[in-house]
């Protein structure tokens, strides 16, 4: 560490200069181009310092920064900074993803203002097409992810497919699909007829969407059946009704051909155990070729699967439906039905699930399609077991069971995609059928007749390796051997399935059994201030570029660790971001006033024996806030965290510690030199440990203070073990005869600054050499010739009797406070009187007699202040 390293531009004997105000937008942009031009973000693979890895989940190149992407940023930057100030090797891992169908589509889109398709390029042009876009316009988050102060090595910054990422995909895809863990096979998938591509389960955006439900006559006479479909137009494509083998309805038409209508074929009746008798009409129509349960079916009975939509959703039977749209041929298909006869019921809206594509919101087709798997049961098992005997962790613990719900019941994974943009399946075809897996060293297969398959990967394959390509796998790298395992990955809760499973699975595999991450800590969705999803429809988003440049990047940053409770989602309003706009100006306030008044860190602490209670005081709180800091960030309990240091540094340090020491700075002096070294101190520990959450505040209000390089390199605080209960309780005392001063003269009516006569009564308490504090503190004029007390308040075994003569209008505040009186005493009657009859209390709800009897001790709370402030005060 070079935490004693004088300021490049600062000497020793400079004198500390603050402007008035903090004006984030000329100090962040600067300072954060100090810190990377410094270096203090790199890694060394070389360093003997242990590791401490982080990789960020990579943005889409497509993407900008968002207030998820911010929140999830501003954790993990505050997990990195105090790790790098602990004196670990510290790496936050940058890079972006290629985000197949996103980037895909974007590109597409330009085309199309051109008049122009993909096609129309051909299939290299294109891709040359979508690199150029990438220099041109891609990964503008990078520099939005600076603006936010992110401590990342940007000189590792990786993308999913340059050079290297390339081949460790390449390798992967080869080792797993010698280990017979990567097949080919022809199954229903989720198809996107307008991305043209497979979609895998997770990708899939189930909404409830008016469709209708039909229901029809198959067959003739005394072999009529009723199905019901939503999607009439597959009718098209059926080649069996299925019934339950128990149900008796139809135990005379299992095994009999049926008419199907609109069409010159006939199909079976078959008995299967997946049809429930009770739902519906308990017969289904079944259609293989476009139904993942019905595909099902028609492999256990041989069942033809007969395809009557293209991959745009265009039907392909030969007839008067040939060409039409799938919507169209819906209702088309229902009006013919309709004059043969064939309908027997209609129901319209009929409300129901309906697949999406997550990219491009079309609703998807389930379409029978050739593509590419990885067999997951061995990969997946390997996931769980790492987690379930300890190698990995995950926070917060209820969490768990989730995943285990997730890996334990993995299907297959179709990892293919129709897609031009993407890692290209590095399988070859020959012309009689053979296939031939190429590695990253091998060369492919040549001749007439052999090309190469012209799928693509899905994006989660490659981010899957991340935590190790990024490292420089499959190559033994300096890198590999220092950073990996990962320590922690965070990342959000809704990431589990798409990447986190993934990446588990993959670390396992291609590591040697050794785990990715050592920890998985969860966190929540970003919500509106209301706790609503924050949505475009909903016209709630909020651009957090916004908030930054109007309250600067530290108080977006506190606001949300603020409400980063682990696993849970966070709720987030401007109000919030201005309040903690309002904590960087205090923190910054405050050391102007330091500053102002000698505040020091040269020398060591004075001793004990030299230091005021208050001073004592101050520096026992500070050492139980240093370990109770270290706890919450090994708990990843970042509210609670930003929550212990924003009330220690606004309450305890600025509001009392500054407050109750600014008689000894007045009167100047030994002790106030003492003090002055011990606030230095206090801010010193105070700054260093906020700027995890706030670096840029606490790097300028540092490096004033101590003349020192910057605190992105200081030592982080450590607990010196430092305690006093005995000055902690005085102080305590101390606090309380302010508070409760403070609360009477409030109730009295009397302005926060003006001055009233008072004699203290303090002999023989531990208050006694604190009287100057106190008096400075509550407004409190010394008692002088004429001082009548009128009011006289015991407090901490101690008396404070004031002379509100002439403070206040004594008749019209006895009016007042006789009339809250009376209301007082009239809740406390209308509660007692209902908690003493016994007819309500039986009837009444426990929630309903729990409110009623708080009311009750509320108002007789009530009573008693109110009685006391009348009695205190003046007479005559």
């Amino acid at each position: 560490m070079t935490d004693n390293t004088q300021r490049p531009d600062s000497g020793p004997n400079s004198a500390p200069e603050l402007p008035t105000q903090y004006a984030p937008a000329e100090v962040e942009g600067p300072l954060y181009e100090r810190w990377v031009e410094r270096g203090y973000f790199e890694a060394d693979a070389k360093s003997d310092k242990p590791p401490y890895t982080i990789v960020i989940p990579p943005p889409n190149v497509t993407g900008s920064l968002h207030l998820g992407h911010a929140f999830e940023h501003t954790l993990i930057d505050a997990l990195v900074r105090r790790k790098r100030m602990q004196g670990f090797e510290a790496l936050w891992q940058p890079g972006m993803d290629h985000a197949g169908i996103a980037t895909q589509n974007v590109v597409e889109r330009e085309l199309a203002k051109e008049g122009k398709s993909r096609h129309d390029l051909g299939r290299e042009a294109f891709v040359e097409r979508v690199w150029q876009w990438k220099a041109e316009s891609g990964g503008q988050i990078a520099g939005q992810m600076r603006r936010l102060g992110n401590g990342i090595a940007w000189s590792r910054d990786r993308f999913t497919m340059d050079e290297g990422l390339s081949r460790a995909v390449q390798t992967v895809f080869k080792k797993m699909f010698d280990d017979g863990l990567i097949y080919r096979a022809e199954r229903i998938i989720n198809w996107c007829p307008r991305c043209l591509t497979a979609i895998s389960d997770i990708e899939v955006d189930y909404q409830d969407d008016d469709g209708e439900l039909v229901s029809m006559t198959y067959g003739e006479g005394e072999d009529t059946i009723v199905v019901a479909t939503t999607r009439a137009e597959t009718m098209l494509g059926d080649t069996a009704v299925a019934v339950h083998p128990d149900d008796e309805r139809y135990a005379h038409l299992i095994g009999k051909q049926i008419k199907l209508p609109l069409t010159d074929r006939t199909i079976p009746v078959v008995a299967d155990t997946h049809v429930d008798p009770e739902f519906g009409t308990g017969a289904v129509k079944v259609t293989p070729a476009h139904d993942p349960n019905d595909f099902a079916i028609g492999q256990r009975h041989n069942l033809e699967s007969i395809e009557v939509l293209d991959e745009r959703g265009i039907i392909t039977v030969h007839g008067p439906f040939l060409g039409l749209d799938r919507f169209e041929a819906r209702s088309a298909i229902v009006a013919a039905l309709r004059a043969d006869g064939r309908i027997v019921a209609e129901k319209r809206p009929y409300v129901h699930s309906v697949g999406h594509c997550s990219r491009c919101k079309t609703t998807l087709e389930p379409r029978l399609s050739m593509q590419w798997w990885v067999k997951v049961e061995t990969l997946a098992k390997a996931a769980g077991d790492a987690v379930r005997d300890g190698r990995v962790d995950i926070h917060p613990a209820d969490m768990s069971q989730r995943y285990f719900d997730w890996v334990d019941n993995l299907n297959d994974w179709c990892i293919s995609r129709q897609l031009w943009w993407g890692h290209r399946i590095p399988v070859w075809h020959g012309p009689d059928g053979e296939l031939v897996c190429v590695g990253p060293d091998e060369e492919p297969p040549t001749g007439e007749g052999w090309t190469q398959d012209t799928d693509v990967l899905d994006t989660w394959f490659s981010s899957g390796l991340w935590p190790f390509s990024t490292l420089g796998w499959p190559e033994q790298t300096p890198d590999l051997e220092k950073f990996y395992p990962n320590s922690v990955l965070v990342t959000g809760y809704d990431l589990m399935f798409f990447w986190v499973a993934r990446m588990m699975m993959f670390g396992l595999y291609a590591m040697d059994g050794q785990q990715p991450f050592h920890t998985i800590a969860f966190h929540g969705m970003v919500r509106d201030e209301f706790g609503k999803k924050m949505s475009k429809s909903f016209g709630n988003t909020v651009n957090p570029l916004d908030w930054m440049d109007k309250y600067g990047s530290d108080a977006l940053r506190f606001t949300l660790a603020r409400g980063a409770n682990p696993g849970v989602d966070v709720p987030i309003g401007e109000d919030w971001v201005q309040a903690s706009r309002n904590f960087a100006n205090k923190i910054w306030n405050a050391t102007r006033f330091a500053l102002m008044n000698g505040a020091t860190v040269e020398g060591d602490l004075p001793p004990v024996e030299q230091l005021s209670a208050t001073d004592r005081w101050i520096l026992s709180r500070l050492n139980k806030t240093v370990a109770e800091a270290d706890a919450l960030y090994d708990d990843y309990q970042f509210a609670k965290l930003a929550d212990a240091l924003y009330h220690f540094a606004w309450d305890e340090v600025f509001d009392w510690y500054v407050e109750l020491s600014k008689t000894t700075f007045f009167e100047g002096g030994e002790q106030a030199k003492v003090s002055a070294r011990v606030l230095g101190e206090v801010l010193d520990v105070t700054l260093r440990l906020l700027h995890p959450i706030v670096p840029f505040v606490t790097d300028t209000l540092w490096t004033t203070l101590t003349g020192r390089e910057s605190v992105v390199i200081a030592d982080w605080p450590k607990d010196s073990g430092f305690r006093d209960d005995v000055a902690e309780q005085e102080i305590e005392l101390v606090q309380r005869v302010v508070t409760e001063v403070r609360r009477f003269r409030s109730d009295q009516g009397l302005q926060p600054g003006q001055k009233v006569p008072a004699r203290l009564n303090l002999d023989g308490t531990a208050l006694a050499p604190h009287e100057a504090a106190i008096r400075q503190l509550l407004r409190l004029q010394p008692e002088g010739e004429g001082f009548s007390a009128t009011a006289s308040l015991p407090v901490a075994g101690a008396e404070v009797a004031l002379d509100l003569s002439g403070t206040i209008d004594v008749a019209a505040e006895r009016k007042r406070l006789a009339k809250d009186l009376a209301a007082a005493e009239k809740e406390k009657a209308q509660a007692e009187g209902k908690l003493g009859n016994e007819a309500f209390l039986a009837k009444a709800p426990d929630n309903v007699v729990d409110k009623i009897r708080t009311r009750l001790a509320k108002a007789e709370e009530d009573i008693v202040r109110l009685q006391n402030q009348i009695s205190s005060l003046p007479t005559g």
